[in-house]
């Protein structure tokens, strides 16, 4: 069979590009809008009411992270066969290397679009928080497939160092690696763009790995230039170069998503629901704060403590004031959960003051406090000169108040009754109350 001349080469290389350059502009124009819309729609939203359904952002954002899947997988897969004929033609094992990589960027878009189909469906009785879970089991696959990858490229490399092959259409090979630079940046900038837009971990994870991509192939162009002017050593070592630099983003990769597996968080969301309790009214204290991913959804879980002697109504207020300020605190929120202590009284079920009249003195007993502070009050209308007053409450020893002008206030207790002692000018007197 006839070798092919240069002049064969060349023309078959533009007539190739011919056809490829269209759909690459048209690749590169929706990804450079998409970028540029995605800003433009942070910019917009801070001046938004954050009251869209959950349910509607969340299928929304997994649109989103299929669009990007859909033009990657395009993108990549075109590069991928470019270099597979190129690989063929020069025996480069930097560009073989390449080829690996970005074949296995295009695969890891398979597990993350069934991913993003998955968390569109409603939870069910069996899974009640949905399917989100399926990203992460995605990401894991994404972090495996670049690690087969990245054994595979480090053996072929290290194999053609000690037996070194011939060589050819070197300037070829340095053409295919500006080509796979190119569509690897664009597919990295279209995963983290998209990615963090929708807070996906396992698609920013995916967009790092093709931005490495991307500085590799430009490896792959300067282990050419090698070649070409004789140093042919220069392909193996890039293409171990290549695995090395492969092998830092497994790492990178399998930490962000493992810790997500985890109900890992980065550290800055408990530290962002601290600083959007500060700017609720009568939310004396935030108690607890827990957060974890579910997919790119944020859930919250958090438990407050309201203003002292707050009713239930204004507890339930200052709770859906707090879960706004968390939706203006947290892009990517999809539920929180704010419960305050239960010692509030219910609806209709306020605790009434106990009222006390007689010689010796007047006033109410009332409960105050929540939670652990709970306590009990006495205020006096009147008294006698010289008069001592000790609360029991019930399951309780007797106690002296402390006293802040007419108001008495008890050590903390859950008691609702007991007894006031009376005592002063020779005369005692034991009160039951019940509140």
């Amino acid at each position: 069979m006839n070798q092919p001349t240069m002049k064969t080469l060349t023309h078959a290389a533009l007539a190739g590009w011919q056809k490829l350059e269209p759909q690459l502009r048209q690749a590169l124009g929706s990804i450079v809008g998409v970028f540029w819309h995605s800003h433009g729609d942070h910019a917009h939203d801070h001046g938004h009411d954050h009251s869209h359904g959950a349910d509607e952002a969340l299928l929304a954002s997994s649109e989103r992270g299929i669009f990007a899947l859909k033009w990657s997988f395009i993108i990549m897969a075109g590069v991928g066969l470019i270099e597979v004929a190129i690989v063929l033609l020069s025996g480069s094992v930097a560009l073989f290397a390449d080829m690996i990589h970005n074949f296995a960027d295009a695969t890891t878009a398979i597990p993350l679009w069934i991913a993003f189909r998955l968390a569109r469906r409603a939870p069910t009785k069996t899974f009640t928080y949905g399917l989100g879970r399926a990203e992460d089991l995605a990401g894991l696959m994404i972090v495996l497939l670049i690690c087969f990858s990245t054994v595979m490229t480090g053996w072929q490399a290290v194999e053609r160092l000690l037996h070194p092959h011939s060589l050819g259409h070197m300037w070829l090979v340095a053409l295919t690696g500006l080509v796979s630079w190119g569509g690897n940046e664009a597919v990295a900038r279209l995963r983290i763009s998209i990615g963090r837009e929708i807070n996906s971990a396992a698609l920013v994870a995916d967009g790092q790995h093709a931005r490495v991509d991307a500085l590799t192939a430009l490896a792959v162009v300067a282990g050419a230039v090698l070649v070409l002017i004789g140093l042919p050593w220069a392909d193996p070592l890039v293409g171990i170069l290549i695995t090395v630099s492969l092998a830092s983003i497994v790492w990178q990769s399998s930490r962000t998503v493992v810790t997500r597996m985890l109900d890992g968080t980065e550290p800055h969301v408990v530290s962002e629901i601290a600083h959007a309790a500060q700017h609720v009214p009568g939310l004396r204290a935030l108690r607890a704060a827990r957060a974890r991913w579910i997919g790119h959804a944020l859930h919250v879980e958090t438990e407050i403590e309201v203003a002292a002697g707050a009713s239930l109504a204004e507890a339930k207020a200052i709770a859906v004031a707090f879960r706004h300020e968390l939706q203006e605190h947290l892009p990517g929120l999809a539920a929180a959960i704010v419960t305050f202590d239960a010692s509030v009284p219910s609806a209709g079920q306020e605790t009434a003051p106990f009222h006390f009249a007689n010689g010796l003195a007047a006033g109410e007993i009332a409960v105050a406090g929540i939670g652990p502070a709970r306590h009990l009050e006495v205020k006096l209308r009147r008294r006698r000169a010289e008069l001592e007053i000790k609360l029991e409450p019930a399951g309780a020893a007797s106690q002296l108040l402390a006293w802040q002008g007419d108001t008495g206030t008890s050590a903390p207790t859950q008691a609702m009754s007991g007894l006031l002692h009376l005592a002063g000018e020779g005369e005692s007197l034991a009160i039951v109350f019940h509140l």
